[in-house]
C-alpha cells in the first residue's frame, strides 16, 4: 500500500479523498458530531495523525510514512464498512470545548442542554450562585453532569443511570475533570433509589425514541445501548415518569430541564394542563422543555 512508487495514497489529501469517498459509498450516516462525509473524513485523518482538529489546510499536501497511512486506511475503512460511530473509533467525544471519553457502553456524547448550561440557564436560572444541588437524571457517559458542575461552581451534583456499564464511563470522565469531590454516581431506575433531596435543577436527556423511529434507526445508532435510546412506543415512558416524580425533589423555585427530541406535539397532547416553556437552541424551539417546580403536578 506504500510503497516507494505507485502507492495509492502519498499525503493527508489523498487519505481525505479516501475516507469521503468510502463514506459516502457506504452511505454512513452522520449525526455524532459530523454533518457530512468531508467532516467526519477530516476529523478521522486528523485524529488518527494526531494533529489539531481544527487545524487540516497547513497539512494536506504532508506526505506521510506507511504506518502512518495503514493507521488512517484502517480507521476510515471500519467507519465505512462496519458503520461504526467515528466516537467509538476514537473514543472521544466533543461537547463545544468540552472532551469526554465514549466507548460501546455510552451512547454517544450529543445533546442541546449542553448548549444551555454554559450560560447557566439564564435567563430562567437569575441567581446561579444559589444552585448548590443539582440531579442529572440518565446520566450516560456523565458529560451533562460535569458541564453542570463547571456551569455551577458552587454546586454538589448528582449523576444518575440504571447502568453500571454507563456508571463506569462517567466515573471516567469525572476523574478526567477531577469532579470527583463535586459529582457523585448513583445506580437507580429514575428516582427509585434516590434519596429524598430537594434539588434547585433537574436536568435530564433521557431515552426517547418512539417505537416507529427505532425500528428504522441507521445502523450507526443501533451500536449504541438501546436502553439509552428507547422511551417505549411514544418516546415519552420516561419523560411521563420525570414529570410524575421531579416535584417532589425539586427545592421551590427549582427547574426541570429535560430533552425529548422530535416528541413535542405527542408531549403537548399527553399532557395538555402543563404550561411548558420550550427553550431556544440551535435546532429549534421544539426540543428542550423548562418547567418550575410549582408548574408540575
Amino acid at each position: 500500500m506504500a510503497s516507494s512508487s505507485g502507492m495509492p495514497f502519498r499525503t493527508v489529501r489523498d487519505l481525505l479523498r479516501y475516507g469521503v469517498s468510502s463514506l459516502t459509498e457506504a452511505s454512513a450516516f452522520f449525526g455524532h458530531g459530523s454533518a457530512s462525509a468531508y467532516d467526519e473524513a477530516a476529523y478521522l485523518v486528523l485524529h488518527t495523525l494526531h494533529l489539531p482538529l481544527d487545524t487540516l489546510e497547513p497539512f494536506l499536501d504532508a506526505r506521510l510514512t506507511e504506518a502512518e497511512i495503514n493507521a488512517v486506511v484502517e480507521i476510515l475503512d471500519r467507519r465505512a464498512k462496519l458503520r461504526i460511530p467515528a466516537a467509538y473509533l476514537t473514543q472521544e467525544a466533543w461537547l463545544g470545548e468540552h472532551r469526554f471519553y465514549v466507548d460501546e457502553r455510552v451512547i454517544v456524547p450529543r445533546s442541546f442542554i449542553a448548549e444551555l448550561l454554559p450560560a447557566q440557564l439564564s435567563p430562567w436560572i437569575d441567581a446561579p450562585e444559589k444552585v448548590t444541588r443539582v440531579l442529572d437524571m440518565c446520566t450516560g457517559s456523565g458529560c451533562l453532569a460535569i458541564l453542570a458542575a463547571l456551569a455551577f461552581p458552587h454546586a454538589q451534583v448528582d449523576a444518575v443511570d440504571i447502568s453500571s456499564d454507563a456508571l463506569a464511563v462517567a466515573r471516567r470522565n469525572i476523574g478526567d475533570y477531577n469532579l470527583g469531590e463535586r459529582v457523585h454516581l448513583l445506580q437507580s431506575d429514575l428516582f427509585a433509589s434516590v434519596a429524598p433531596t430537594r434539588y434547585d435543577l433537574i436536568i435530564s436527556n433521557p431515552p426517547y425514541v418512539d417505537k416507529p423511529s427505532m425500528i428504522a434507526l441507521p445502523k450507526e445508532y443501533r451500536a449504541e445501548p438501546e436502553i439509552a435510546l428507547a422511551g417505549g412506543d411514544d418516546g415519552l415512558v420516561v419523560v411521563k415518569s420525570l414529570l410524575r416524580r421531579a416535584r417532589s425533589y425539586l427545592n421551590r423555585g427549582g427547574k426541570l430541564v429535560v430533552e425529548i427530541g422530535h416528541n413535542r406535539a405527542a408531549l403537548e397532547r399527553a399532557s395538555p394542563d402543563v404550561p411548558f416553556t420550550w427553550l431556544e437552541v440551535s435546532a429549534g424551539d421544539a426540543l428542550v422543555f423548562l418547567l418550575d417546580q410549582d408548574q408540575l403536578a
